[in-house]
């Protein structure tokens, strides 16, 4: 079976030597975590990447999409101050739904293996992970690369200080702000956690880990 990207990994960026240290270790830990993910759809048939492998209803290729589009969308933040899609976001009401619906999955998958892959395969996936005909692993992988070089670009370059007010939600305190400095954490944040999901994705799919 053909794979859908090289096997080799490379960092997207030389990071400039005469860069301050805090600027440093954004970019390190940016482009350390964003390589962990890359490194889970190494190798992949398209098929593959799409493959749903636990009960969770996200795969390889809608995580790496995910991933890649909020890290877009949160640097889009600091450049306009407008979070895009943000008027579609969840009520609180609908994220306690989501929440008792996940704990409800993960109790399922305790019970029965064979039970949570077929919830799995009849739960519909989020807007935010769903994926096209267009999104191959080779296509999710040039655009993150270019997702990649433009924060870098802004964290090697942008004032860490700037701030913008964080539109409503219900997981944002009323009024609050974010600079620079919340936006990258957040980036860093979103991606090791989804790093790891891609791992035990993989892990169950053929047996790769990432670290270990």
């Amino acid at each position: 079976m053909s794979t859908a990207a090289a096997d080799v990994v490379t960092a997207t960026t030389t990071i400039p030597a005469d860069l301050d240290s805090e600027r440093v270790v954004l970019l390190e830990t940016l482009r350390k975590h964003r390589t962990l993910l890359r490194y889970t759809v190494r190798g992949l048939s398209e098929e593959d990447a799409r493959r749903r492998t636990t009960a969770s209803t996200l795969t390889l290729a809608s995580i790496l999409k995910h991933v890649l589009e909020v890290e877009e969308g949160w640097v889009d933040f600091l450049r306009t101050g407008v979070v895009a899609g943000a008027d579609r976001w969840r009520t609180d009401e609908h994220a306690e739904d989501a929440t008792a619906d996940t704990v409800e999955s993960s109790a399922d998958a305790a019970e029965s293996s064979s039970d949570a892959e077929s919830s799995a395969d009849d739960a519909e996936v989020p807007d935010d992970f769903a994926l096209t005909d267009a999104d191959t692993v080779e296509h999710l992988l040039a655009r993150y690369e270019e997702v990649a070089a433009r924060t870098d670009d802004l964290v090697a370059t942008g004032d860490l200080d700037v701030s913008h007010p964080l539109p409503p939600a219900p997981w944002f305190p009323e009024g609050a702000r974010w600079s620079a400095r919340h936006v990258y954490a957040h980036i860093i944040g979103e991606t090791a956690q989804h790093s790891g999901h891609a791992d035990i994705i993989r892990e169950t799919l053929d047996g790769q880990r990432s670290m270990g």
